[in-house]
């Protein structure tokens, strides 16, 4: 890792908004970031990226990036290939892992590989049969989601065929890949790991009952549990567990896994290798209740910042 007095002396470009669904949050987790690091005296500045990213990174002679895009493009492995070619370190996971990542599908393939429990679930293609995969629906509710979004954008809950055919049609206006998921009734926890030591756990309590954006953006939407009530074997695993599948997908830097917890089973539903950092963001909670101040967790992620992940 790169010392702090080392990261003061570079220019560091803190990469934010961007292209995807998710512009407006990318772009407060940025100022956030970009905030912290200018407290803690870097030499930062903000580039709001455009399809010249390579450009505008020459523009201000980039020697490290702190990647605070959301979504498709920032999350995707995209800017970190860029990166890569551009010799310019960057903040959090590797091509691979953020690819893979990014794709529900394949993170739950490789959840499983691992032994490490996920919803069942079936996949939907552009091209494919909607009649074929309704047979393959035996019993509702389901969640239907885009696989490759992220804050719930295009997700639907669904409890009859009329409604899963809804949510295809909107889920397939996000990606023409579809997850259709079973649903568990159950609390929604979430576990945030910081250089593979998991953090403390939250249980998350959407006022509407459904963690949608709304909830997660909406200061006073959702109730956030620190730590997590749970019995300390369960607790400790979910930690346990959470650890691995990082290490599974080949994370870096900070990443967050999200689970429902049904009594004492707990079925892991993603990861996120670029958690938000805004004000009612579940990373920044976490990390202050493990005693990071929101400065210093800013600093150890650009820490981390590397080459060849």
């Amino acid at each position: 890792m790169t010392t702090q007095g080392e990261l003061k002396n570079k220019k560091i470009a803190v990469l934010m908004g961007g292209l995807s669904a998710e512009r407006e949050v990318s772009l407060k987790t940025g100022q956030a970031v970009l905030k912290a690091l200018l407290e803690n005296d870097c030499d930062a500045v903000a580039i709001d990226v455009d399809r010249d990213l390579p450009g505008q990174l020459r523009a201000v002679a980039a020697e490290l990036a702190f990647i605070c895009l959301h979504g498709r493009y920032g999350e995707d492995g995209t800017v970190q290939g860029m990166l890569e070619m551009m010799h310019i370190p960057y903040t959090g996971s590797g091509v691979m892992s953020s690819s893979m990542v990014m794709d529900k599908v394949v993170t739950k393939q490789i959840l499983l590989y691992h032994e490490i429990s996920t919803p069942g679930f079936v996949v939907y293609r552009a091209g494919d049969d909607p009649a074929e995969v309704m047979k393959r629906c035996r019993h509702f509710p389901l969640v239907v989601k885009p696989a490759r979004e992220g804050s719930t954008i295009g997700i639907s809950i669904v409890h009859d065929r009329a409604e899963l055919e809804a949510g295809l049609d909107e889920a397939m206006k996000h990606d023409d890949l579809v997850l259709i998921e079973d649903f568990i009734q159950g609390d929604e926890v979430t576990v945030s790991v910081l250089n593979n030591e998991p953090l403390p756990i939250i249980k998350i309590v959407p006022k509407s009952g459904f963690y949608d954006y709304a909830s997660k953006y909406t200061p006073g939407q959702t109730e956030y549990l620190l730590p997590a009530p749970l019995e300390a074997v369960l607790y400790n695993r979910l930690q346990e567990v959470s650890v691995a599948a990082c290490k599974a997908l080949s994370c870096r830097g900070a990443a967050r896994v999200d689970f429902m917890v049904r009594e004492r089973e707990f079925f892991c539903l993603e990861l996120n290798t670029i958690p938000g950092m805004t004000e009612t963001s579940l990373l920044p909670k976490a990390a202050a209740a493990a005693g990071v101040s929101f400065n210093e967790l800013v600093m150890q992620m650009l820490a981390d910042a590397g080459l060849n992940k």
